[in-house]
């Protein structure tokens, strides 16, 4: 008795706990479009390592902007002094001089650079706009991981809305097999008629699996992608509709010049093409700097006796530094800078031609995807109507099985045409901002 009461114990236990893993497994949540970029801009790893390169920039910009003050440094030593040994010119010893053993000296020096060209300020300016550029590769890297999650989330409304007309056609089928088999008990159709209406079911069948894998695969990235458990069930919420355009071809064409990340670092390449000019013409300049320094030192060593007293100095004034082979040696160097500006002059118009073609190509798969919408809408009602008239000459044994097969075939294709034609008019028009760098 108590080992079936165990039993049953067990059981019981086992299927609460599947039930409980069945609905962690099952929970859902809806996201639109908007839910899913401001998920996705706070969560994607990447975006994390973007932001930790912007505070890396800036961080260098704050330590150049420290060679503007000031070098300072101090020292102090303390030292074991020997007895001085006197020899003669042949190396022989003469005599030895008594020393004060103890020894130390105490020293502070500073220097400022006071002229070079402007070399420091320049390599400011220089990593200012190396600044500017992690700030464009994080606006880019956004543009980028907002196009990515939002294919992926009209990939998946695509694969949700295949699995509804999927499982549409199999009830439809089912029915239409139920009758077929009540024709068949009854004498009026051959077993064959029934064999077809089964491979049309496994047909089915094996369809829905491929896309049932698809929807788990692209909904485990997404999740991972926004931050979230991977056992979330993401269901799209976004309203599926046409997206109005703000104007012509030329309007989104000046959205690009002026919004793209690709282009503004193109430009932002030129401007550190010129600094990095200025900053090599710099070697033609002298280095000025001032300096100071204050010294106490003791023994004095320098007068006869040894006296164990301090010495103390002290010096200001100016160094002037020019290395001569600078003559030969800049001008080489600022002849590559400036090729190194007309490689970035050339980038700049090679992507301009490249942002030109995306936005005029996407803009035209974006009107195209419209009317191929509407065209997609008429042939779905056309093939439900089709299916409808043949299904109905089926089932009065006016039509074949193979026109039944054909029609359904047809129904069911339209229907995922128009159903995949819907979620492109999306994916083209956020293609479209895209492309603009403006999404």
């Amino acid at each position: 008795m108590k080992r079936k009461l165990r039993t049953i114990l067990v059981g019981f236990g086992a299927l609460l706990f599947s039930t409980i893993g069945s609905y962690a497994q099952e929970k859902t949540r809806q996201l639109t479009v908007e839910e899913l970029i401001e998920l996705a801009l706070a969560n994607h790893q990447q975006l994390k390592i973007s932001a930790q390169q912007k505070e890396i920039a800036t961080q260098q910009t704050q330590i150049l902007k420290q060679q503007q003050l000031p070098t300072i440094g101090i020292a102090a030593t303390g030292a074991y002094v020997g007895d001085v040994l006197i020899l003669d010119r042949d190396f022989s010893k003469v005599t030895t001089k008594d020393m004060p053993h103890f020894g130390n000296s105490y020293a502070i020096q500073a220097s400022e650079l006071l002229y070079k060209g402007g070399a420091i300020k320049k390599a400011i300016e220089l990593s200012t706009i190396g600044q500017q550029l992690t700030e464009l590769d994080w606006i880019k890297d956004q543009q980028n991981i907002k196009f990515l999650v939002i294919s992926n989330y009209l990939d998946l409304y695509k694969l949700l809305n295949q699995q509804e007309v999927y499982q549409n056609n199999k009830q439809l089928g089912e029915i239409r097999l139920a009758n077929v088999k009540q024709f068949y008990s009854q004498g009026m159709l051959t077993r064959n008629e029934v064999i077809r209406g089964e491979l049309a079911l496994q047909n089915i069948d094996q369809a829905l699996l491929v896309v049932n894998n698809k929807v788990s695969i692209v909904n485990y990235n997404l999740n991972i992608a926004l931050g979230l458990e991977v056992k979330n069930r993401i269901i799209p919420s976004e309203v599926v509709k046409e997206k109005e355009l703000i104007g012509l071809y030329d309007s989104y064409l000046a959205l690009a010049y002026e919004h793209h990340p690709m282009l503004r670092q193109t430009q932002k390449g030129i401007e550190a093409a010129d600094k990095k000019i200025e900053l090599a013409q710099t070697d033609q300049y002298p280095a000025l700097i001032a300096m100071g320094g204050y010294t106490m030192s003791r023994p004095i060593t320098t007068s006869n006796p040894v006296m164990d007293l301090y010495s103390n100095t002290w010096q200001v004034g100016v160094s002037l530094n020019y290395s001569l082979d600078n003559l030969y040696k800049t001008p080489q160097k600022v002849k590559l800078e400036k090729l190194e500006k007309a490689k970035a002059e050339d980038t700049k118009l090679l992507v301009m031609q490249q942002v030109e073609m995306s936005v005029h190509a996407a803009y035209t798969k974006y009107e195209e995807s419209i009317q191929q919408a509407h065209l997609l809408e008429k042939s779905q009602h056309l093939a439900q109507e089709n299916y409808r008239i043949i299904e109905a000459k089926y089932l009065n044994q006016l039509a074949i099985q193979a026109e039944m097969t054909d029609a359904t075939n047809a129904k069911l294709e339209a229907e995922l045409q128009f159903s995949n034609a819907q979620i492109n008019v999306l994916y083209q028009y956020y293609s479209l901002l895209n492309a603009t760098g403006t999404l």
